[in-house]
C-alpha cells in the first residue's frame, strides 16, 4: 500500500470493481445451473488462468516453496473454504432473486471488517467508526423485523468474506500466490463433482453449447477481476480503496431494481440510506486517519 494514490492503481481498481458490479448478469444467465456445478467451474477454469499469470510475473517457483508448509497450507485451506461458501451464497442469491440481498452484504463488508479488527485484535474504534457501525447494525434490524428473520443472504456473504479477508491479510503469500493455491485446493473437489456429474448424466458442461461456453467463461469473470484488483491495490491507499469498494454494491443494487425488478418496498428505502450514510461515516474516518500525521 502506498501513501499516494497512481493513476494506474485507480484505473487497476476501479476496473476490478465494475467488472464485480457487473457479475449478477453474468450470473443470471447460469440461474439454471446448480451453485455446485457453477463453483466448481469457478475453481476449474480460474486454474490454467492464474498459473498463467504466476508464471508470467516469475511468482510460481515462490508459491510451490511456500505451499510445502503446514501452516501455510492450513491457512489457505481455510480461506478456500470461506470463499468458496462465500461465491455459493452469491451464486445461488443471483440466481434465486435476491440481489439486494447481495448488494446489502458487501454494503456492511468494510463496517465488519472493522468490527473484527476490534473484537480479534483489540483496535480501538473511533467514535466515528461506532457510529457506523451502530446504523449498519440499525439497517440489518429493520429489514430483520419487516422481513420477519435474518437477512441470511448478506449477513452470511459479509461474515464469510470478512473472515476470509481477515485470514487471507495472514497468509504469507501475494494476492496472486494466494488465490491460485486456494483453488488448487479446491480442484480435487471441483474436479470429482463434475466428473460425478458427468456421470450420472446431470451436468451442463457439454450440454448446449451456451451453457458449455457459460461455464468456461467461469473462469474469466472470477479470476481476471481479482487478478486487475490485486495489482491495482498495490497503488492506492487505504482511503481511496475504501470508497472505491463501494462501487460494486452500487452497481449490485441497480441491476437487482432496474434489470433484474427486484422489489424496493419502504423497509428497503429505509435500510439501504441508513447503510450509505455508514458508509460515508467510514469513510470520512478512514480520510481523517489518512490526513493525521504518522
Amino acid at each position: 500500500m502506498t501513501s499516494q494514490d497512481t493513476s494506474r492503481g485507480f484505473a487497476f481498481a476501479l476496473t476490478a470493481y465494475v467488472l464485480w458490479g457487473f457479475l449478477p448478469i453474468f450470473m443470471k444467465a447460469v440461474a439454471h445451473i446448480s451453485p455446485a456445478e457453477v463453483i466448481a467451474h469457478r475453481v476449474l477454469w480460474s486454474v490454467p488462468i492464474a498459473c498463467a499469470v504466476l508464471v508470467w510475473r516469475g511468482e510460481l517457483r515462490g508459491l510451490m516453496a511456500l505451499a510445502r508448509q503446514p501452516r501455510v497450507l492450513a491457512m489457505a485451506g481455510a480461506t478456500a473454504a470461506l470463499i468458496s461458501v462465500n461465491w455459493g451464497l452469491y451464486v445461488w442469491a443471483i440466481g434465486s432473486g435476491h440481489a439486494l440481498d447481495a448488494a446489502l452484504g458487501y454494503y456492511i463488508n468494510p463496517l465488519f471488517s472493522v468490527f473484527l479488527g476490534a473484537v480479534l485484535l483489540g483496535e480501538k474504534l473511533s467514535p466515528r467508526q461506532i457510529t457506523a457501525i451502530g446504523l449498519a447494525a440499525a439497517a440489518v434490524l429493520l429489514l430483520t423485523v419487516e422481513a420477519g428473520r435474518l437477512p441470511v443472504v448478506a449477513l452470511g456473504l459479509t461474515v464469510t468474506w470478512g473472515f476470509y479477508a481477515y485470514l487471507k491479510r495472514r497468509l504469507p503469500l501475494g494476492a496472486n500466490e494466494g488465490f491460485l493455491l486456494e483453488i488448487l485446493i479446491l480442484t480435487p473437489f471441483a474436479a470429482a463433482y463434475v466428473i460425478w456429474l458427468w456421470v450420472q448424466g446431470t451436468g451442463h458442461f457439454g450440454g448446449t453449447t451456451s451453457d458449455t461456453v457459460l461455464l468456461a467463461c467461469c473462469g474469466l469473470v472470477t479470476a481476471v477481476p481479482l487478478m486487475i484488483y490485486a495489482n491495482g491495490a498495490k497503488g492506492l491507499r487505504l482511503s481511496t480503496i475504501g470508497i472505491l469498494q463501494y462501487v460494486a454494491p452500487t452497481m449490485i443494487l441497480l441491476i437487482a431494481v432496474l434489470a433484474f425488478h427486484e422489489p424496493f418496498g419502504a423497509a428497503q428505502t429505509i435500510a439501504f440510506p441508513l447503510i450509505w450514510a455508514a458508509l460515508a461515516i467510514y469513510t470520512s474516518a478512514l480520510i481523517h486517519q489518512r490526513r493525521q500525521p504518522a
